[in-house]
């Protein structure tokens, strides 16, 4: 599985720091103005990803 860099701004090889176990944080909305579809995006987004790669056998350990 390849994930997007944004800081080298490329498309990388998933490699996880420990055998695996994967450990995730992701940042909560800031809610300054009113709700949107785009604070959903995130959650769907990382939901996602949380629940192949526990398809794929990994422990995934979230925050938020």
């Amino acid at each position: 599985m390849h994930l997007y860099n944004s800081l080298t701004h490329k498309a990388e090889e998933f490699k996880p720091l420990y055998n695996k176990k994967v450990l995730m944080y992701v940042c909560g909305i800031t809610p300054y103005d009113t709700t949107h579809l785009g604070h959903a995006f995130t959650y769907i987004s990382f939901d996602t990803l949380i629940r192949y790669l526990m398809l794929k056998g990994y422990k995934v350990i979230f925050k938020t």
